[in-house]
């Protein structure tokens, strides 16, 4: 006890408690919706076109958020508009714009500033990176996808299950996925700097993957995605600030591990059914 106390000593642990806990629990409420429609690994392809914008931003002595964010949610419009209008499978696409934009990443970073110490750190991701403007930011991010998951709640339901029927009955379906592609690019943004390009697309997948295992409902998963995608943070940031391992890899094996008690759990619970 006395040593997470003394967690909270340290300004840069604070920040990146306080961010990581808005951006795991925005994290784990879109992707619900993106695993369910089957864009589970848009996550990994944004973090990339993230990685590739911040290369740029740092080769330019630019603030990286200013230029990554605008550039992310492109990308978000785009993958969108190619899987919609049918010119490529979701997988396909994420794909192309995934491999896309970790080559520039790489040639932009070759061929100006080589791999600094702050470029590594977004590729692998540092808490040493976290900065007030982010808290701020993850705050604001939080607030707009609880207020969208409480007051349009049916709406993004209908959108993640059947889109003709949620257009049928009047629901804007152009509206909702533009904002859960809008709120992923930030999120995406924001969490990478601390868990890296390579890891963050875990905090999309593993919650809803996990809480599904024992859940039916859509209402279910969604609020236990919620609640163990922030107990998992916070066991992973304990477990790093302890062990000196790295914050991203933490939490991921803490992911890891939860996914496999929910798996082991949801075949006893077979087993003891079918008796």
């Amino acid at each position: 006890m006395d040593s997470i106390v003394e967690m909270f000593a340290y300004p840069f642990i604070a920040r990146a408690f306080i961010v990581g806990i808005l951006v795991s629990l925005c994290a784990a409420l879109l992707g619900v919706s993106l695993v369910l429609k089957q864009y589970s690994m848009i996550g990994d392809g944004l973090s990339h076109v993230s990685y590739a914008a911040l290369c740029i931003a740092l080769a330019c002595n630019a603030a990286p958020l200013f230029v990554s964010i605008p550039i992310v949610v492109c990308a978000a419009f785009l993958l969108l508009r190619m899987t919609e209008k049918g010119f490529m499978k979701s997988d396909a696409a994420i794909a192309v714009v995934s491999a896309s934009a970790l080559a520039i990443g790489v040639s932009v970073t070759s061929l100006t500033t080589g791999m600094t110490m702050d470029v590594s750190s977004y590729m692998f991701g540092s808490i040493l990176v976290m900065t007030r403007e982010d808290v701020i930011l993850s705050v604001f991010l939080s607030v707009v996808v609880l207020f969208l998951f409480v007051f349009f709640y049916h709406q993004i339901f209908t959108v993640t299950f059947d889109e003709n029927f949620a257009k049928a009955t009047g629901v804007k379906t152009g509206f909702f996925n533009s904002m859960i592609a809008i709120l992923t690019a930030v999120t995406i943004v924001l969490g990478m700097q601390m868990m890296g390009a390579l890891l963050i697309s875990s905090l999309v997948i593993f919650p809803s993957l996990t809480s599904i295992r024992l859940f039916r409902s859509f209402r279910g998963v969604v609020l236990c995605s919620g609640c163990l995608a922030v107990v998992c943070f916070c066991i992973g940031m304990v477990i790093s600030y302890q062990s000196a391992m790295p914050a991203g890899a933490s939490v991921v094996l803490v992911h890891l591990a939860a996914f496999c008690l929910f798996f082991l759990l949801q075949h006893l619970i077979k087993i003891t059914g079918n008796q």
